[in-house]
């Protein structure tokens, strides 16, 4: 993941501290350029199969920068991958009841119940006539009579389980696996975005200050591998004296000038320190005032921002 930092170069601070102090008589006041890098990372350790970026070099938004060997978070997509058509084809068991050859085996069941059921029937009107013209007792009546009752419950019984077997699952058990396919594919979305991890492109356009690896590498994660400089991450920082803070404000116009840039550039105050960055290790005087020294930073314009470079002294004069 980008991550914003900056430098400071301690050794031109100071230098440029104690020149602030001095006042230069052209009115100009002292600063330099500073650069905001965006250091790219990926989330996830891994060894650094390729490098896309050269240090140098400009690179547009999006632009592939590298690529961390990624075995591992492949071999998850596909565990995941086979997770949710498993989810899916339980829920769509479910959604469409038994197979053809359970139906029908559960109707032969039934077939063979209604023979039985006609034949208990067919002996209980032959026992019932026997029993009128008095050959049989009541006993054997009423057995031929319990049979049909029981093959008529053979048959109910039968009809109601094909029934059961043409309708889909209880509507609890749906749901439970809907839930299970909208968890496997959280899980594939998830392994899908690990992966994606691997694969990094450069978050801003900008140019690649420097590389951190090279191919080959282990790189630990959450560790920066290409630092970009986005020519808007490029700002003038410049120290103002004590008597002329009232003077600016945010917002207002400076003009810039440093060796090697050409026509000055443009730029607008962006902050001003509430506090000074120099103080004399005395008791505040009028004397004494005249040393301190407030941070100012100005951005310039967008079209100048590439002619400056991060620590380059520049001299600022106020509009």
């Amino acid at each position: 993941m980008p991550a914003m930092t900056r430098t400071s170069p301690t050794t031109a601070l100071l230098v440029l501290l104690i020149a602030a102090c001095s006042r230069p008589e052209s009115g100009s006041l002292q600063g330099y350029a500073e650069g905001e890098y965006v250091r790219v990372a990926a989330p996830y350790a891994g060894r650094l199969e390729k490098l896309d970026a050269q240090r140098g070099t400009t690179v547009t938004k999006n632009a592939p920068l590298f690529v961390l060997e990624q075995e591992n978070e492949a071999a998850g997509r596909r565990e995941a991958e086979e997770r949710l058509k498993t989810a899916q084809a339980r829920h769509a068991n479910l959604l469409t009841g038994r197979r053809a050859p359970e139906l029908d085996a559960i109707g032969a069941e039934e077939d063979q119940a209604r023979v039985a059921q006609k034949l208990s029937e067919a002996q209980l009107q032959r026992q019932e006539k026997l029993f009128a013209a008095g050959f049989i007792g009541r006993e054997m009546l009423d057995q031929a009579r319990t049979a049909a009752e029981r093959d008529r419950q053979r048959v109910r019984q039968a009809s109601a389980q094909l029934q059961t077997a043409r309708l889909p699952a209880r509507p609890e058990e749906i749901h439970a696996a809907e839930r299970d396919v909208a968890a496997a594919k959280a899980a594939l979305a998830q392994a899908d975005w690990r992966l994606g991890q691997k694969t990094v492109a450069s978050p801003v356009a900008g140019l690649v200050q420097d590389t951190l690896y090279v191919a080959g590498e282990w790189v630990p994660a959450g560790s920066p591998v290409v630092s970009l400089l986005p020519p808007q991450n490029i700002k003038l920082r410049f120290f103002l004296p004590e008597d002329k803070l009232g003077s600016v404000k945010t917002g207002q116009e400076v003009s810039v000038s440093c060796d090697g840039c050409g026509a000055p550039i443009s730029a607008r105050i962006s902050f001003i320190a509430t506090g000074p960055e120099y103080t004399p290790p005395v008791i505040y005087s009028k004397e004494s005032r005249a040393k301190l020294v407030y941070l100012v930073e100005a951005r310039p314009a967008p079209n100048d921002a590439p002619r400056l470079h991060p620590g380059q002294p520049v001299d600022v004069v106020l509009k």
